[in-house]
């Protein structure tokens, strides 16, 4: 309980809760904080490596001791690490972009990634038919979806972020009415395929890890790695942009440079995630609105940490529990989905504004 001194000499009154030990200028606002945040990383963490060991492990038709055992868990092996790397690429690149937007609400969705997803398979299928976009698969394919997405977005932000412009709500504006205009023009598209194309082509766009290929990961794992990295190396820079654009410049941080920086990191790992898994839209926000909860700091340093640990969690978590105890293969996405978009719904009603 914090006491009132009063010093008769200078007519001052002192809180001496001001003068608490316990709280310090440091990344956390007390000792006890810190303490709170480092026990649930490490739960939320071993959490995440036992939902992984169940995936591997559990439920095996193969005893432990027959040779064929490995094997088989090699093959989970692949999904296993087909949600370690969207649950790097949309925890970090969401908490980044919200960052730099000075806007928890929202996402980098609104870019339009997973418009321009749908837009490239509804194309080819539209186009080419079901032969050719059957074989529209490989790195070759992989790599065309990434750099097409990762273009499409720098030249949204050196034409919207430079100049006369220099304005990101413009930009997001624009990546709204980009991104309606494509997911108009795929539905058009898709209503004219014949049924049994439909069937193909919306198989393909059902964000799951199951559309991930091995053959991907020689490229994907060196560049998420090295723009998580670089993201993680950025976080000081981060903290600062945070405070807003005026804040930022009186602080000596170039706030153009750092947002266009950061928002090229952000379209690399979104792209990657995209291309790789399909659209995941509320996951992302969901894992970036628990983190905030979770970790009570302004410092992208511990931000970051806790926001991989849960989404990995909630992803290893999901496929866990409707492969092996619901036996629902096929709706783990849309129960992430269902839960992102309600508290999602639940952070618009709270705040009554974006």
């Amino acid at each position: 309980m914090s006491q009132l001194v009063y010093s008769s000499k200078e007519n001052i009154v002192i809180d001496s809760s001001l003068h608490n030990e316990d709280r310090s200028a440091r990344a956390f606002r007390s000792k006890k904080e810190e303490k709170r945040y480092w026990i649930l990383l490490i739960t939320l963490i071993a959490l995440g490596v036992l939902s992984s060991y169940g995936l591997l492990v559990y439920n095996n038709p193969v005893p432990v001791d027959s040779p064929s055992f490995i094997p088989v868990v090699k093959r989970r092996m692949v999904a296993l690490v087909a949600m370690v790397i969207p649950a790097i690429c949309q925890s970090l690149s969401t908490v980044a972009f919200q960052s730099i937007t000075n806007n928890r609400i929202i996402t980098p969705s609104l870019l339009g990634f997973e418009a321009l997803y749908s837009t490239i398979h509804t194309s080819t299928m539209f186009f080419f038919g079901a032969s050719i976009f059957i074989g529209f698969n490989g790195v070759g394919s992989f790599v065309f979806q990434v750099i097409a997405m990762v273009l499409m977005c720098l030249i949204l932000y050196g034409w919207l972020l430079s100049g006369k412009y220099g304005n990101l709500q413009l930009m997001l504006l624009v990546g709204v009415i980009i991104g309606t205009g494509l997911r108009s023009l795929s539905t058009f598209m898709r209503r004219l395929l014949a049924p049994s194309e439909f069937d193909i082509l919306q198989a393909r766009l059902f964000g799951s890890v199951n559309n991930a290929d091995s053959g991907y990961f020689p490229v994907a794992i060196p560049i998420v790695i090295i723009a998580a990295l670089l993201l993680l190396a950025y976080s000081k820079n981060l903290n600062v942009v945070s405070l807003g654009k005026n804040a930022c410049t009186s602080l000596g941080v170039n706030h153009q440079f750092s947002v266009i920086y950061t928002l090229i990191l952000v379209a690399v790992l979104m792209s990657i995630s995209t291309a790789l898994v399909g659209p995941l839209t509320f996951y992302g926000f969901l894992v970036a609105t628990l983190c905030y909860q979770a970790a009570p700091t302004y410092d992208h340093r511990y931000i970051f940490p806790m926001a991989f640990a849960i989404g990995f969690l909630i992803i290893t978590g999901a496929y866990f529990f409707m492969y092996h105890v619901f036996n629902a293969q096929g709706v783990v996405s849309v129960i992430i989905e269902m839960f992102g978009g309600i508290t999602f719904l639940i952070v618009i009603l709270r705040k009554g504004t974006l």
